[in-house]
């Protein structure tokens, strides 16, 4: 029974769901802003808002921790030089998601998922 569970399955098995939020957080950290569905979107925004407060003390903790999700080494270097950094004092809220409508093809929600 899954009384009072509140996870996005994304309607995928843990492994393709980890590897989607994977990718997508790889997507978001190189390019800053993508489009998504809305569902995914709100998936994201939990764990990359966690990925970006382990980046803030840009240690080699933080590093190793960052390459447990994280797949490249050019988003874990952004992450710790650039992204965590600029939110360095700033303590939470770093992504913004706004609604674009439904797609077309099959009235899926789109969003726009950026950082603030």
């Amino acid at each position: 029974m899954r009384h009072l569970v509140k996870k996005a399955t994304l309607d995928r098995k843990t492994a393709a769901r980890r590897s989607l939020l994977a990718n997508l957080a790889e997507s978001l950290i190189i390019h800053e802003k993508i489009k998504t569905t809305k569902a995914k979107a709100k998936a994201l925004r939990s764990m990359i808002e966690r990925l970006i407060t382990k980046s803030k003390p840009n240690d080699l903790a933080a590093r190793r921790q960052l390459m447990r999700v994280l797949y490249t080494n050019n988003a874990i270097k952004k992450m710790l030089e650039v992204i965590g950094p600029r939110y360095a004092t700033r303590p939470g809220g770093y992504t913004r998601i706004t609604l674009l409508g439904v797609r077309k093809g099959d009235a899926g929600e789109e969003a726009m998922i950026e950082f603030v």
